[in-house]
């Protein structure tokens, strides 16, 4: 039973005042480890309203900033691929309005349908791809559009000279090897641990240069020390933070965000509080730097 009205907090407009649509994408048929991120859109919501719309860093009111939540994408029963192109023809919508898609998942398989919108409404598109997995496989379990292929399925749509993934710590051994020899750039949460975010924003920034740059932030990417309910955890993340310097060092780049593989059965309340805080932190951000 719901606490709190099933929409995001201070997402106040009509979707034709809007300048960023968030939407929910309740899908998790192909999870492989952990079910349950199919809830993580409506947790999201809830938890949102726990926090004061005032921002006391940047000194923003969100009430201010208009945000409009469509709710969720009738999705939960489709086959993955038919989901992905649901939510493709969705975002069209939301990209030819001149509208910032913020989408929330959800587990990871449906990045590739908002990409793919987003680079028909813009031709020189970038992606930060911000995740624990390398995702580089072509196929799992007999599946194109599985969570675990869903960075191969984005090289369908966006060169790969114009990708990097950031956090890494987790790939098999013939993903890697395909992924170096496509040339992809990874920056492994080791390195970026151990040379700081700085440096690899640095990097990041030099790959992306004059790009429009789209974010896929898979909340797995942190350590799970910070977030443990997740569908797919892997010890040794960046932190919280890190991933904040990333959305600033982009804002004024970036063209839409989704924030995927929360797992309400296996969390606390915790992981969803901080993808809740992550999407407000983001959107603060993208309005003052490209409102």
């Amino acid at each position: 039973m719901s606490r709190f009205p099933n929409y995001f907090a201070d997402a106040n407009a009509g979707f034709r005042d809007a300048r960023y649509v968030l939407f929910g994408v309740p899908y998790d048929k192909t999870s492989s480890l952990r079910y349950g991120a199919k809830k993580a859109p409506f947790e999201i919501r809830q938890v949102s309203w726990s926090f004061e719309s005032f921002h006391l860093h940047t000194k923003t009111d969100l009430t201010m900033i208009p945000i409009h939540d469509y709710g969720n994408l009738d999705v939960e029963e489709k086959k993955p691929e038919e989901m992905v192109k649901t939510v493709q023809g969705f975002v069209q919508k939301i990209v030819i309005n001149d509208k910032f898609p913020v989408a929330i998942g959800g587990e990871h398989s449906f990045t590739s349908g908002v990409i793919h919108a987003v680079t028909e409404r813009y031709n020189d598109v970038g992606v930060l791809f911000l995740d624990a997995h390398l995702d580089f496989r072509d196929t799992y379990e007999n599946e194109l559009f599985n969570h675990a292929c869903v960075l191969k399925r984005v090289v369908d749509v966006v060169d790969v000279e114009n990708i990097v993934a950031l956090g890494t710590r987790s790939a098999e051994k013939k993903e890697y090897e395909e992924a170096e020899q496509e040339k992809l750039l990874f920056i492994d949460a080791f390195t970026v641990n151990s040379r700081g975010i700085n440096n690899a924003i640095k990097k990041c920034k030099e790959k992306l240069d004059g790009k429009r740059v789209y974010i896929s932030l898979d909340v797995d990417v942190i350590d799970p020390a910070y977030a443990p309910g997740v569908s797919t955890p892997e010890p040794f993340g960046i932190t919280p933070f890190a991933v904040l310097e990333c959305i600033k060092a982009f804002a004024s780049q970036t063209v839409g965000l989704d924030v995927v593989e929360v797992c309400p059965p296996y969390d606390k309340g915790e992981t969803a509080l901080l993808a809740a805080k992550i999407i407000r932190f983001s959107i603060d951000e993208f309005w003052r730097n490209n409102p």
